[in-house]
């Protein structure tokens, strides 16, 4: 059962973490229509698209910043209390400082939960609009970059099928220099080569044009031509150049699906995607640690207030999140393990939780 002390700083944490929120957002906003205001009126933007657009920009913004956003709050009340000599009475009634943090695990136990749900349902949608907006409008060839830089595509479609294609291009979803490759127990069977391709995103269907099929025999070959013909392929041509924040825009199922289709056409993207899908969990387990390093750090009185805990706290919070950049960063450009790449900031931090955290029973 909770006590009236438990409820009175679960209260506190839960109003100030959502106080926090709700400052910083516009703040946000504010910052990012001052950089953007002159695009949005030379692009002759639609009004509900912008809305819209700011919409999917507040989840994306508190999604990214939400360590920052959590620990600086949790600093803020907690040193309120520690200079109202709240924290040395409850101290002095007998309650150790351990049972003293029930209520901040609690706290932080519920933001986990919202984060978490918010990272496998709300944010990837959000993610999504937020990217397609920027692409689309703000960015110069937004169409091209949101592609990525490599314009050739060399993929495994599936166990016997390979597909070259070349200079694929968004706006007309055509792609040149087509050549599908078809093997049986490791036998090149058919071949099939096209000067261009156009998919036709209504009918399901791809147009080859010069069109040759090359079917090798055990004596001759059998070669089909012809100018232009309309098949299906089990494959959509946007499906073979993902824009480069799709894993950012899946629900948790769709990108499990998704990791597992990549590795098996030998995407070189599955790094950045797994990414994606670990910091799924590890960003709700940081409340946790941020939590306890925030009360070791400002449930004592300092010399210098709560402005000295503040800007102990804001050092640690933008470390964490330097660290967490950093770390993503090299697993999506290296070879470097993603899984030890995610949760390295939290094994650094949660030691240092667990170090100040001991110091401050003392």
């Amino acid at each position: 059962m909770l006590t009236i002390i438990d409820k009175y700083i679960l209260k506190r944490y839960l109003a100030t973490f959502s106080v926090m929120l709700l400052l910083f957002a516009p703040i946000g906003i504010v910052i990012d229509v001052s950089e953007k205001v002159n695009k949005m009126l030379e692009n002759k933007i639609p009004f509900m698209d912008i809305a819209f657009y700011y919409y999917n920009f507040t989840i994306y913004f508190i999604n990214s910043l939400f360590p920052i956003f959590l620990f600086l709050s949790v600093i803020w009340f907690t040193s309120k209390l520690a200079n109202n000599t709240e924290i040395i009475a409850i101290l002095s009634s007998g309650i150790s400082f351990t049972r003293f943090l029930r209520p901040y695990i609690i706290g932080a136990t519920i933001v986990s939960i919202f984060v978490l749900l918010m990272g496998f349902f709300i944010v990837p949608a959000a993610s999504e609009g937020y990217n397609n907006f920027r692409y689309t409008y703000l960015k110069g060839n937004g169409k091209e970059l949101m592609r990525g830089e490599n314009t050739n595509v060399y993929r495994q479609i599936n166990d016997n099928d390979f597909i070259f294609v070349n200079s694929f291009n968004e706006e007309s979803k055509t792609a040149f220099n087509f050549t599908l490759e078809h093997f049986e127990k490791d036998k090149l069977k058919y071949k099939i080569t096209a000067s261009r391709i156009k998919w036709d995103p209504k009918k399901k269907t791809y147009t080859m044009y010069d069109y040759t099929k090359r079917t090798l025999g055990d004596l001759n070959d059998v070669i089909e031509k012809a100018p232009e013909k309309n098949t299906a392929f089990k494959f959509e041509l946007e499906d073979l150049t993902p824009v480069v924040y799709i894993a950012e825009t899946l629900t948790l199922g769709k990108l499990y699906k998704f990791i597992e289709k990549e590795r098996k056409r030998g995407s070189g993207n599955v790094n950045t995607y797994l990414v994606v899908l670990y910091k799924k969990y590890s960003v709700p387990v940081s409340a946790f640690i941020l939590t306890i390093i925030a009360v070791a750090v400002s449930a004592m009185k300092r010399r210098g207030g709560m402005g000295m805990n503040l800007a102990i706290g804001i050092a640690i919070a933008f470390s964490f999140v330097f660290f967490d950049k950093i770390f993503g960063t090299l697993a999506e450009k290296s070879t470097f393990s993603p899984l030890l790449a995610v949760w390295f900031p939290n094994m650094v931090f949660g030691i240092l939780a667990v170090y100040l955290l001991r110091n401050a029973k003392r």
